[in-house]
Formats: structure tokens, sequence, C-alpha cells
């Protein structure tokens, strides 16, 4: 649709002209930098740090509904700039020009109502968002379009040359970030950093088939973390985990696309999403921290928290009641089919500390929660998803699990309606299903197999098609018509 087409009211929005400044701010000493240089720390305090728009409160001078049209009317703009997580340009990148912002096609993932029986079983009305619909297959690519925007802003503006971006990886993060890097050659190569043996195949294929450099590390993903932090603070890369203050700055785009999707009407909304680096949660809190302040949602959700009793470090931390008691100390974690929430000292931690805190603030009323559930749960919950009608990873499998706890601790009640989170696509960890179905999961994931889950092929060894029809109808109990 063309924008002469559009309501004349509108017209001088859908092309963003915000004028935003951005800067780095700490979320400890409050210290703020600029933008020419990427950061991933304070250099005074070296603690996390979040972007911030100087020039934020020019936005909320433009009223709500017209935030509304604008938004709504960008969906139809044929401008691939404003096609993917940039329709909320102002929120998320406002300094980078149209020009400089790359799109693979992220974003704008689908939110699927679960079916009737479903429903009835959980005892909730409640969607999947399949953000396993991006081009890497994971939610990753929200924060890779918005680092790799940037990096491309560096490039064209000779702040930078030769980009080396790094990552220590559970799988999606390498998958997502050797995709996009790859598509900024030759300006840009890739390296990506595995734990040895803890990554599924389908994800080590996505890195190497982008052509990064991969290289596997004995351990778990906290031991990758360590290296490629030592390394982006001796030599000159691009460090493109969730320490990465853009990579959060993207990941706001799942909150705006969920407010968008209900109408902007968030009153009675839930949103569950699994905790690894507490990247993801932290940019959901962020995003609807936004939208609330500019009046385009008038109410905060509930947000639901969910971590596997194998690698919970942050829900021990809320376990205690009394804020001033509570101290964080990573864990170590054990196997988990949410493979990618395998983390114990998650990097965006503080982060988490400060916007759930700000976030009860500003909503008058404590709107986070934190549950946790176990692995059996997680791989019933997936394949219960799965078989009616879903695209569930293991990670939206322990959405669900984590949504039917939050009913339980009465942190939800059945008569809001809740969005679950589904990271990535169902087969990035379809050898989680393999093991079940084959019941040969290691008793570490302290994980049996169900008999109402199991599924395999039944083989019919004979090619006389009269016998293949009858054994058929024999397994299915037809009736002869």
């Amino acid at each position: 649709m063309k924008i002469e087409n559009f309501p004349e009211e509108i017209k001088g929005y859908v092309l963003p002209k915000h004028e935003g400044k951005l800067v780095y701010r700490c979320i400890s000493c409050g210290k703020e930098y600029g933008i020419s240089k990427l950061l991933y720390t304070c250099p005074d305090c070296r603690n996390v740090l979040l972007l911030y728009d100087l020039n934020f409160d020019k936005l909320k001078e433009i009223p709500p509904y017209i935030w509304h049209k604008v938004f709504d009317y960008r969906k139809m703009v044929n401008i691939p700039a404003l096609k993917g997580i940039y329709r909320f340009h102002e929120f998320i990148g406002s300094v980078i020009p149209l020009d400089d912002i790359v799109f693979l096609g992220e974003g704008n993932t689908h939110i699927i109502e679960a079916n009737s029986n479903l429903q009835d079983k959980i005892g909730i009305k409640f969607y999947f968002k399949n953000d396993g619909q991006n081009p890497s297959a994971s939610f990753k690519d929200r924060g890779m379009a918005s680092a790799f925007s940037y990096i491309n802003y560096l490039i064209k503006n000779n702040y930078v040359s030769d980009v080396l971006a790094i990552c220590a990886s559970t799988g999606d993060t390498s998958a997502s970030a050797a995709l996009y890097a790859s598509y900024l050659r030759p300006n840009v190569k890739s390296s990506v950093l595995l734990p040895h043996k803890k990554v599924t195949a389908a994800q080590l294929a996505q890195p190497l088939g982008s052509g990064a450099y991969v290289f596997e590390i004995p351990g778990v993903f906290d031991d990758c973390m360590k290296i490629v932090e030592a390394m982006s603070e001796k030599y000159n890369v691009f460090l493109l985990n969730s320490k990465n203050a853009w990579r959060i700055l993207g990941q706001e785009s799942y909150s705006y696309e969920i407010s968008q999707e209900f109408e902007y009407d968030m009153a009675n909304k839930v949103v569950i999403v699994p905790i690894g680096n507490a990247g993801n949660i932290t940019a959901v809190m962020a995003g609807f921290i936004k939208f609330y302040e500019t009046g385009i949602i008038n109410e905060l959700p509930k947000i639901i928290g969910v971590q596997s009793n194998h690698a919970n470090p942050v829900y021990k931390y809320y376990f205690e009641p009394e804020k001033n008691m509570r101290k964080f100390i990573p864990v170590t974690v054990k196997p988990s089919a949410a493979q990618a929430a395998m983390i114990g000292n998650p990097v965006s931690m503080p982060r988490v500390i400060h916007l759930v805190e700000l976030y009860n603030k500003l909503a008058k009323s404590q709107k986070v929660f934190f549950v946790e559930v176990t692995e059996q749960n997680i791989m019933d919950f997936q394949l219960t998803a799965n078989q009616n009608g879903h695209i569930a990873c293991t990670h939206g499998g322990e959405c669900l699990a984590g949504l039917v706890v939050a009913i339980k601790k009465g942190f939800v009640s059945k008569k809001e309606v809740a969005i679950l989170d589904s990271t990535a696509h169902a087969l990035k960890f379809v050898n989680f299903q393999d093991m079940y179905f084959e019941n040969k999961f290691p008793l570490e994931y302290e994980i049996s197999s169900k008999e109402e889950f199991i599924n395999a092929p039944i083989l019919i060894n004979t090619k006389d098609i009269q016998k293949v029809s009858e054994e058929i109808a024999k397994k299915l109990s037809l009736n002869e018509v």
C-alpha cells in the first residue's frame, strides 16, 4: 500500500522522523556513554549497560491513537527496513538510518491460540507466539537484526572496519549471529564458541552452513561465555551475546508485537518467557515499559519467568521473599531438555533485578513472578502442545509447564489470557523428542517416557495391497463401509 493512500493525520509519521539520541547508561552508577564505540560494560564500575534515548520524552508528545495507526499502517508499507522489528523504529534503533537496517525476515511471528482441547486441559485461554518462525528459527534474530544494523551503521560511517563478530552459544545464538554476519560479508566475519557435545546436530549445522568459524569448548555454556568475555576485553571483536545492549534493544520488539496483536489492550494479559541468559525477559520488560510510558498501552501485563530446576539461579534469587535478604548465587547446571536455557550464571541478571523493581513500581503492584518446573514436565508439556497443533520447542514446553505452576500458585487467574514464548522451532530440538519416544533419556535428565505421548512409525512388511490396507484398518480400528 502506498503512503499517499494513508489517512492524512499519519502520513507524516509513517516514515520515521524521530531524531533519537541513544546512549549507553550503566544500570548501577548511571553514567552515560556515546554509541560511536561498542561497549558491553560500564568503563567506570564494570556493570552492564542498557541503551536509552535521551529524546524519548518527545515520543510522549504523540497521542497514543496516532501511534496505534502508525504501527498498524506500517504493516502495509512495502519498505524492507520497516517490515520487521524496525516497524517500531522510534523505540528500537532510532539513530539508525533506514538504509543501514539489516532485514532478513525477522519479526512478525504469529500468535496462535491453543485449541479448545488444550485450553480445557490447562484451564485458561492461552496462545503460543512462535518465534521459531524467524529466519534462523529462533527469537535470537530479533536481537541480531538490531546488533548487525548497528554494526552496519558503524561500518558505513567509517567508525569500524574488518569486523569479527563473536559469541558463546548453546546453539540458537550462534545460528543467528552466523546468519546475520554472513549477510554483511566481506565487511564482517563471525566466530562462535559452543560447549562440546552439548548442542543439537541441527544447531551445529547452522553456523557451519553460514560459514562461521566454530570452536567447541569442553564444559558448558558458562565456560564458553568466560572465554568470549575475556576476548572482548583484550581483542577488537564484537561480542554478540546478550551482554551486548543492542541485542536487548532488538528483542524488545517481542513486546511491541504482542501489544499490537491484542490491539494495545494488555489488561488481564500474562506473558510467559523461559529464562537462560536472562536477556529475553530483560527485553520483554523493557519493551512493555516503553509502550506504557508513552501511553501506547495503558496497563503493564503480568510477566512470568520460567526456569528448569536443573538451571534455576534467577528463580532461586526471587524465591527469597525479602528483598534485602536476596543474594544472587550462580548455580552449576545439570543436563536439561531446555538446552538453550542451561545457563547457571546469566549475564543479564543485574538488568533483571533493575527492571523487575522498575516494572513493579510502575504497575503499583507485583506484576513479575518466577517459577521453576521439572524436566519431566518440560518434555511432557512440549509433546502435549505439539500433539495439539503447535510447533513448540522444549522451551515452549517449559513455558506451558510454567503456566500450569503459575496457576497453581495463584500468580495467574483463570480469567486472564496468557501468551507463551516458544523461542525456537521444534525441529531444532527433535533429538529430545527422539530420546523420549525411544525411552533413551540418560538418567541425569530425570525424564521418563510416558506411554500416552510415545509415537513411532509402524512397519507393515508386505507388498500385498489388500493385506496392507487390512493391517492399517486394524491398527486404526476402522469399520468397513
